[in-house]
């Protein structure tokens, strides 16, 4: 069997928590306490009252990826705890690992808090493809992709500490899958209530952009999410709120909807910018000949914008007089650049009708 399975049976967590010992026999899983002699090239010599030293590996004095340097760590002629790694036989001295000490107690320690459903602090100490590794109570876990809600940009998350809460614990295989989403939905869960009491419709709050969707994005107003719809981003239409928005960004927004049975908000980023039909009053009038570019085709008709964040209906009717019934698609796709007449102008109800086969007759 591998030293790494023999170090993680179930009955080595009861011998180390208790009392760490001296001058007796040495199992594998005991913690004891001995004194740093000396150190060599690729270990450090430890006196543990026995006639033999035993031998502590670099490697589990720290990890290899690790910067701090055994001797930063360990002091010559300090007594420490050790974990026993191998016992002595024929084929070399007793192993001791310094960091699983920490490592052992600190899997036991996590139980605990996972039993409890505690929220549990750590540093981000590595990004990988998936996510992030965490660090608590000297044991590394895995928070994937899915489960962060990391402020700005995960990029910039190492060396950080983040709150997070157990999904999943493991300590024979040395398995620790966490979520910090679930930490912070928690933790957000008693003052939602209570935010939501002091919140009003039409007020203006400031908030965070923590995560953008096709759908819209969600907002950070003070320690709750608000969804701000992509209809409510912008008086423009946009194909994606990330042609706006990215994570991380502050803004403004209003509260349009708050639904206290579902604990939902719903806002508006749009409405705090300049109102574009109100802008075009004066500026459009009935008969008036006008450029446009098409955004939208329908069954009946086609979308065009004739000021940004003004789109003004084609009817399909007055689209040509070649059919009674043309399909837009035959004469008119997005994006093109069209000169229709303005036959309805009524911008309190934000209605316009245009034309385009009564401009296309005056050309004639």
């Amino acid at each position: 069997m591998a030293i790494e399975q023999l170090i993680n049976l179930e009955e080595e967590f009861a011998k180390l928590l208790n009392k760490p010992t001296k001058n007796q026999e040495f199992e594998l899983g005991q913690i004891i306490i001995g004194k740093v002699l000396q150190f060599e090239k690729d270990a450090a010599l430890i006196d543990i009252g026995s006639k033999a030293e035993a031998v502590l590996p670099f490697k589990e004095i720290v990890n290899r990826e690790d910067e701090t340097k055994p001797t930063e760590v360990l002091n010559v002629g300090d007594e420490y705890e050790f974990y026993i790694l191998r016992e002595a036989n024929e084929k070399g001295p007793l192993i001791l690992s310094y960091k699983r000490v920490a490592q052992a107690r600190g899997w036991v320690k996590l139980e605990e808090l996972k039993t409890k459903d505690e929220v549990i602090t750590g540093t981000v100490v590595a990004l990988v493809k998936g996510g992030v590794v965490v660090e608590a109570h000297g044991v590394r876990g895995f928070i994937p992709a899915s489960q962060l809600r990391l402020r700005g940009e995960a990029n910039n998350a190492k060396g950080t500490e983040i709150e997070f809460k157990i999904l999943e614990l493991d300590k024979r295989k040395g398995k620790l899958i966490c979520s910090q989403k679930i930490a912070i939905e928690d933790e957000k869960a008693g003052l939602r209530d209570k935010a939501i009491n002091e919140l009003e419709i039409g007020q203006v709050i400031s908030g965070e952009v923590v995560r953008v969707a096709e759908f819209g994005a969600f907002i950070d107003i003070g320690g709750i999410d608000g969804l701000l719809p992509v209809s409510e981003i912008s008086w423009q239409r946009i194909a994606h709120p990330r042609e706006i928005l990215s994570t991380g960004d502050k803004i403004s927004v209003k509260i349009l909807k708050i639904d206290k049975a579902t604990k939902k908000i719903s806002l508006s980023y749009k409405r705090l910018q300049p109102d574009p039909w109100t802008e075009i009053e004066g500026k459009f009038a009935e008969g008036m000949v006008v450029k446009g570019k098409v955004v939208k085709l329908a069954v009946f008709g086609v979308f065009v914008e004739i000021y940004p964040g003004v789109e003004a209906l084609l009817p399909v009717s007055e689209i040509t007089n070649e059919e009674e019934d043309p399909s837009p698609d035959n004469y008119l796709k997005p994006d093109d650049e069209v000169e229709v007449l303005i036959k309805k102008f009524s911008p309190y109800e934000r209605r316009i009708s245009l034309s385009l086969k009564d401009v296309q007759s005056t050309e004639a």
